[in-house]
């Protein structure tokens, strides 16, 4: 059930909008990496515990991940990157793909000194957290895929689209001002080739070779990652544990963040302990 109290509705749409500035929690840092420099949220006194790297999705940043960033930073230190070309992070060039951002990640999680790391991705970020998870895995101490994509049953930019639009009625309306804004600072030509790239992707075949233990979502109201597709990664990784967010849409960080963080917290406390 969506939460239209305003009070509550306002509070998400300021922890999205924060950045650069700090506030109570958090406070925004840059690193300069491979020649971009690179953004994120992390909290200003950071908890005892494993850190939690929060990635985004497609053609977004940090910003809708800062409600449940906000519900995790109460038990672990948080990172919310802006991944190259999206957000307050500096432009790289052409549009990676999901290996080179997970590249990416990996180099700044080394020059700032931080990991093993648990990683929670969202939609497009949880095919870049599976990537970072298989090909840097000294890096990864568990991960967290969110509604994750792309089901292949949709192999098609405009099937993709039609199930994500299906699904907006559930979301946040505060979050739209947010997306758009995101929107514009990677650009409508970023965004058309990631969508490529997130197609071209296949997380199916990367879960297997995932060694760290997973949790993988779904919201009740997902019109994206359907209850068929999460069950077949499931079936693909036995070792990894599922779970419905009550009343969540697509973007449950954004939208229901506390019925996620009730389902992610417990989870990092069997398998992200130091």
């Amino acid at each position: 059930m969506r939460d239209w109290n305003w009070r509550r509705l306002r509070e998400r749409h300021r922890l999205a909008t924060a950045a650069p500035r700090p506030d109570a929690v958090f406070e925004s840092r840059w690193a300069r990496v491979d020649g971009v420099r690179l953004h994120w949220r992390a909290t200003r006194e950071d908890p005892p515990g494993t850190p939690v790297l929060l990635v985004h999705g497609m053609a977004v940043s940090h910003r809708y991940l800062m409600p449940l960033a906000a519900r995790l930073a109460e038990r672990y230190p948080v990172r919310a990157l802006d991944m190259p070309g999206f957000g307050f992070s500096g432009d790289p060039g052409a549009p990676a793909d999901v290996s080179a951002l997970a590249k990416w990640i990996a180099m700044w999680l080394e020059a700032i000194g931080e990991g093993p790391v648990a990683v929670v991705g969202n939609s497009f970020g949880a095919q870049v957290a599976t990537a970072l998870a298989e090909e840097h895995p000294a890096l990864v101490r568990s991960v967290v895929l969110v509604g994750p994509t792309m089901d292949p049953a949709y192999p098609t930019k405009l099937r993709q689209t039609w199930h994500w639009v299906r699904g907006l009625p559930y979301e946040d309306p505060g979050q739209l001002p947010v997306i758009l804004r995101d929107l514009a600072d990677a650009g409508l030509r970023r965004a058309w080739r990631t969508f490529d790239i997130a197609l071209a992707d296949r997380i199916d075949r990367r879960l297997p070779r995932v060694q760290a233990p997973v949790l993988i979502t779904r919201g009740a109201k997902e019109t994206v990652a359907s209850q068929r597709w999460i069950s077949e990664l499931d079936r693909l990784l036995p070792q990894a544990e599922t779970a419905v967010v009550p009343g969540a849409p697509h973007d449950a960080n954004y939208t229901t963040p506390d019925e996620l963080a009730a389902l992610v917290i417990p989870f990092l406390e069997r398998t992200a302990r130091e």
